[in-house]
């Protein structure tokens, strides 16, 4: 049963949609479907796992709200395929990174994918306790941020990268401070937002660490 205060997060994480359009339109969508000679065939096939993961969280809260439950759960339990296959298919390009030398480039999704992990991991241990399963789960999807206002940033606005992550980080953190200010005016559990919050600070000091 979702909490009644949540009953428009399927609507909010609709917003999604069109940044995550933005964001990859000239590296992906520009080119659909003709793309060059050479084009990385495993990049297709992180772009439709990672697809098919954006639609399956943005179902899930409509789905409840709509009490399809026993939908909710099968597409849950897909999730044990569909989430692991999603990691498996960064390591392609984790693998160009290190063949490149550039190994700090590695930070980006192999961090974003660290918290992906975790969350997610989060939110199927505690899928019976719903509050915190959600909470994990809305987690998982500001990780989306990352990859999305990463491209934003330098390719529609010109910010350089420093500037872009710092934009990133601020807006995730606005947002985590906005719903822990808002579950503790209702009283409700805000412990995974905090845990979130601490999560995402870990990851912004070893960016300014590596980079600044």
């Amino acid at each position: 049963m979702m909490e009644r205060s949540y009953r428009y997060l399927g609507y909010f994480l609709l917003l999604l949609l069109p940044v995550i359009a933005l964001a990859f339109h000239q590296s992906y969508g520009s080119k659909f479907p003709d793309f060059e000679p050479g084009f990385d065939p495993f990049i297709h096939v992180h772009a439709i796992l990672a697809t098919l993961w954006v639609a399956m969280t943005i179902s899930q809260p409509f789905l409840i709200a709509n009490k399809k439950i026993s939908l909710h759960r099968s597409i849950g339990k897909l999730s044990y395929v569909v989430f692991p296959l999603l990691v498996v298919s960064f390591v392609p390009a984790w693998i160009k990174i290190i063949n490149s030398g550039v190994y700090e480039n590695l930070f980006f999704s192999l961090g974003d994918c660290i918290l992906l992990v975790t969350f997610y991991s989060l939110a199927i241990f505690f899928r019976r306790h719903s509050p915190r399963h959600m909470r994990f789960m809305i987690a998982a999807t500001l990780v989306l941020l990352g990859p999305t206002i990463g491209r934003i940033g330098p390719v529609v606005f010109e910010l350089d990268m420093i500037v872009t992550q710092t934009l990133q980080y601020a807006i995730i953190f606005l947002i985590l401070i906005s719903l822990i200010v808002y579950d503790q005016t209702g009283k409700r559990n805000y412990k995974p937002y905090l845990f979130a919050s601490c999560a995402f600070g870990l990851h912004a000091l070893v960016f300014y660490l590596i980079f600044a």
